[in-house]
């Protein structure tokens, strides 16, 4: 018997990867909450710490020195990791709205996802200004505006709105990172030209007057230009004007001023403040919905006035964690009251900064240095992370009611076996209430009137391609991995040239109360539905049981020309034929790395992008290009696959090693010793290759083993249709599709397939 993980009684959501959610997700790993469950729901996987972004815009810090990689600290906090956006909050329900996914549900919701730029306001804002926040997206922006820098000749005219601590400290570090990337390229750095503008009749407002002093006193020295009382009310292309009329051509107009809360916020019915921020009180709950909380610069605390810098939403992070916990087991809340004074380092764009602290000031590289230190230590928690192989036993537990009791002891029981570990009807039929497969005519008997099979008809002319595939979860999303598993159990279909029919579903779901049970099989057959309609592919009925791990697989049937006619087989090789892989490789190495935590966040999106990008369109480019033979990548790897495809084909083939396409961080996976379970197995396969102690020390030699989920389709193509063949492929949207190698006549050599070095 398997053994059964606790399970799962009460979910928590966080919205937002802010710096009090990060604080909140170290806390629940090193003291996880038996039967509680995390999910955080996020735009982007790299969430910037704010208090060193001058430094990586002046070029002090690279981008990761910066970021959080909230998939990687999920990951370690053993939450589940979404990456959507959020548009809206059922609170009848308890459901999160996302754009591009089904909702989610809560027990307890929290929200940090700082501000949102209010542009409307100022005519001309929105369309020709830069804002600075959400400083998530502010990298692209900057990333352009330094390009734009670079490559334009002659004088360039920044402007930037807002001065306070945030506008003073992004100007004076633009202007460090510009003016000496002018002068490595022998430009004279007094090309550029910057404008500070402050609505308020002086910088700085909320620092002491020595503060305000001191940076006046950089500002002049750097030649910025500052406009006192001068609010701007109206901005056009290139050119913006303040109320008292003056006017300034600029070539990029910088917005650090008048952000407010997200729009989104304002229907969920939760109580706002002038600027849009949820109001909350003491304990960080929503005035209005005691199951909501809310931290950082979304949130505006009754009876506080509080600057909206990163300091308070660190500190919020504790108490947040403790009453979000409190919430879930029925314990007081704790108070949270803001400290008056707060300590503030500001840089000067070079290893400078200014320290201000109520009336205190001091200045120095040493309060540079003291900074760098203070920020470093900080970031420290959440990137030097290990596995928890165990965990510190919990005081605290979940309560429930007595029907969930019950429910809860069922679950954690000794399980039944054989029919007795299906899920129930109940659970299983409201689950798929809202799942809607699409309808064939073919389709005789399916879903639409469940009976014990499924009935299918043959159309005439039309013979049956049969398929099947089910793996384990390897991903902590549900949604994500059933379209990723119907989409890998549809490429055998498509790498015959046939077209998908209808789909039976085999899946095992972790034991819980029903209520989750359900939402995971929802959540898991909702994506999984989406792509097999997608590919007009019916689903027409299976079967579900509970096991130790979430798993799903698809016995798909397909149509073909019952002649073969345009049928690709693994065996149609021919010498002379180019090689072409549509899609990168590098999956295995990815996800046995992210396991460990060792895989960057960003490159687990690339890979799971790639996934989730269907073959269908693949196959008509191949075949408009005369290809003679297919299949796709799965398990065997690439070196697997291809020896299945030489061996009946009768023929030799060479591989480009420098050639493959790889996913983002494969290679770097794969260079820090990190390789699948499976890597092994596949290893043996290397008595196929003709020059394998010769290739052996290529970074790329151990992906030929790497085993593939989803992966793409590799075909040999004629030589002379390759190049277009591979043009058709990226505009129907394979990007990374490439000629790998060649077909060869078979020789002699036992050992038929060579590589490239």
């Amino acid at each position: 018997m398997n053994e059964v993980s606790s399970p799962v009684l009460r979910d928590i959501v966080l919205v937002g990867g802010g710096h009090s959610h990060v604080m909140v997700l170290r806390m629940f790993a090193m003291r996880p909450l038996p039967g509680l469950r995390l999910t955080l729901i996020c735009t982007d996987t790299d969430t910037p710490y704010s208090g060193m972004l001058p430094g990586y815009i002046a070029g002090h810090y690279d981008f990761d020195e910066v970021h959080i990689d909230l998939r990687r600290l999920a990951g370690f906090a053993g939450a589940r990791y979404y990456r959507d956006e959020v548009v809206g909050i059922d609170r009848a329900a308890r459901q999160v709205i996302c754009r591009g996914r089904p909702p989610v549900a809560y027990d307890a919701l929290s929200i940090n996802i700082g501000s949102t730029p209010q542009l409307g306001g100022v005519p001309g804002a929105t369309e020709h200004a830069m804002p600075v926040k959400p400083i998530r997206r502010f990298n692209e922006h900057w990333l352009a505006l330094f390009e734009r820098v670079r490559s334009h000749a002659g004088s360039t005219t920044i402007a930037v709105v807002g001065a306070g601590a945030g506008g003073v400290e992004l100007t004076l570090a633009m202007q460090y990172r510009l003016r000496k990337e002018l002068t490595a390229q022998g430009r004279d750095p007094d090309e550029l030209r910057f404008h500070l503008f402050s609505a308020e009749a002086q910088i700085l407002p909320t620092h002491n007057a020595t503060v305000r002093r001191a940076f006046e006193s950089v500002l002049a020295e750097r030649a910025v230009t500052l406009h006192c009382n001068a609010e701007v009310v109206r901005v056009d292309a290139g050119r913006l004007q303040t109320q008292s009329d003056e006017t300034l051509e600029a070539d990029e107009i910088v917005w650090v001023t008048q952000a407010g809360g997200a729009p989104w916020l304002a229907g969920t019915g939760l109580a706002l403040d002038q600027s849009g921020f949820i109001r909350v009180d003491e304990t960080l709950q929503s005035e209005t919905d005691p199951l909501i909380f809310a931290a950082g610069d979304c949130a505006a605390m009754n009876g506080h006035s509080l600057e909206k810098a990163g300091v308070f939403a660190v500190r919020q992070g504790r108490p947040l964690a403790e009453n979000l916990r409190a919430s879930i087991t029925g314990q007081p809340l704790q108070r949270y009251r803001p400290q008056s004074r707060w300590l503030a380092l500001i840089s000067t764009g070079d290893r400078h900064a200014i320290a201000s602290r109520g009336a205190l000031y001091a200045r120095g590289d040493w309060v540079w240095r003291w900074k760098d230190r203070i920020d470093r230590r900080f970031m420290r928690q959440f990137t030097e992370l290990e596995p928890m192989n165990a965990t510190a036993p919990a005081t605290d537990a979940v309560p429930l009611a007595v029907e969930e009791q019950a429910q809860a002891i069922s679950a954690v029981a000794m399980r039944c076996g054989g029919c007795g570990a299906k899920v129930g009807a109940t659970v299983l039929s409201r689950a798929l209430a809202n799942v809607h497969p699409i309808e064939r005519d073919d389709v005789l008997i399916g879903l639409h009137a469940p009976d014990d099979a499924a009935v299918m008809r043959v159309p005439a002319g039309k013979a049956m391609v049969h398929s099947v595939d089910f793996f384990r979860a390897f991903i902590d999303d549900p949604w994500v991995f059933g379209r990723i598993a119907a989409n890998h159990a549809l490429g055998d279909i498509f790498a015959m040239g046939a077209e998908a029919q209808s789909a039976t579903a085999v899946a095992t779901v972790p034991p819980g109360l029903e209520a989750k049970v359900e939402d995971t099989v929802f959540q898991m057959m909702a994506g999984a539905v989406a792509v097999l309609n997608e590919a007009g592919c019916a689903l027409v009925g299976g079967h579900t049981g509970e096991g130790s791990e979430l798993a799903l697989g698809f016995a798909i049937n397909g149509l073909i020309d019952e002649k073969l006619a345009g049928v690709l087989t693994k065996g149609g090789m021919r010498p002379g034929d180019a090689l072409i892989l549509t899609k990168p490789i590098g999956t295995g190495t990815l996800f046995a790395a992210h396991k460990l935590l060792k895989a960057r966040g960003r490159w687990i999106d690339a890979a799971l992008e790639s996934m989730q990008l269907s073959n269908r369109a693949a196959m008509p480019c191949l075949t408009a290009h005369g290809a003679t033979a297919c299949t796709d990548l799965t398990g065997f790897g690439l070196l697997g696959h291809l020896v299945e495809m030489t061996k009946p084909s009768g023929v030799d083939a060479e591989l480009d090693l420098a050639a493959l396409p790889l996913l983002a961080g494969a290679a770097e996976c794969v260079a820090a010793g990190v390789l699948s379970s499976l890597q092994p197995a596949n290893l043996r396969l290397r008595r196929a290759l003709a020059n394998q102690e010769e290739a052996a020390g290529h970074p790329n030699y151990a992906l030929l083993f790497d085993p593939q989920t989803a992966g793409g389709l590799l075909a040999s193509v004629p030589a002379d249709q390759a190049e277009a063949c591979l043009a058709a492929l990226r505009a129907a949207g394979y990007p990374h599709a490439a000629r790998i190698g060649r077909v060869l006549a078979q020789g002699d050599k036992i050992e038929p397939i060579r590589l490239i070095v």
